[in-house]
């Protein structure tokens, strides 16, 4: 891509006042820093902090060390500014910046302090956890239960899996409606573990016909009254 009229602008060259008047066709509209793909419109210092691993605050020290302006487009930066601003990132002591800017400080494995930047920082993260398990000490039962390690309350809060709360039952019957239980009645009998269901009636037949008001009751089975 390139503009239709030459594009200038005006650049510092470290720390002097030295200034160049760049062309259209040495700004670069998309510059690559650590596999992140910056455009070049951005201030150097934002785009810098773009990488992952690479804050505002660090981004800002990194340039003042190498005496890049930051407020610079990044489409102005040189294929030589670029290696070294790759390279202050991955070892930032080398350009004296000091050890307590370090995101992993004392290492498990080296003793060293490192900064890590982009796909890294997954990666030793994903490393620590599985350490914490194998070890079976308790951040590691709490990340393999999936519960909060740095000790956050759970009473209320990350809540995940099955359902929480209190279940909601059916409808309750007014008392006195037809199909409701009458008041001070004993609920019916749980039928016995094992015990046959009852028979349903066969399609087709005739319902048991209800007796009628006032009729006398059925008269008892003989074999209950042998037994009185």
């Amino acid at each position: 891509m390139v503009y239709s009229q030459p594009y200038f602008s005006m650049v510092f060259i470290g720390d002097t006042e030295d200034f160049l008047y760049l062309s259209s066709q040495e700004f670069r509209h998309i510059v690559r820093i650590a596999g992140k793909d910056i455009p070049g419109a951005k201030k150097t210092i934002i785009g810098v902090g773009q990488v992952k691993g690479i804050g505002y605050n660090f981004a800002k020290s990194l340039l003042e060390v190498l005496k890049i302006n930051p407020n610079s487009n990044v489409g102005f930066l040189t294929e030589s500014q670029v290696e070294e601003i790759e390279k202050a990132m991955r070892d930032p002591t080398s350009v004296n910046i000091p050890a307590w800017f370090l995101n992993r400080r004392k290492d498990m494995d080296t003793g060293n302090d490192f900064h890590l930047i982009t796909s890294d920082i997954d990666f030793n993260v994903r490393n620590d956890i599985e350490r914490e398990k194998g070890m079976n000490s308790w951040r590691g039962f709490r990340h393999t239960y999936g519960l909060k390690v740095r000790g956050q309350s759970t009473r209320t809060t990350g809540r995940k899996g099955g359902a929480v709360g209190v279940k909601k039952g059916g409808k309750v019957l007014p008392a006195g409606s037809p199909g409701a239980p009458a008041e001070g009645a004993a609920p019916a009998a749980a039928p016995k573990a094992g015990a046959a269901p009852a028979a349903a009636p066969k399609a087709g037949a005739a319902p048991a016909a209800a007796p009628k008001a006032g009729a006398a009751p059925a008269a008892k089975p003989a074999a209950a009254e042998k037994k009185k």
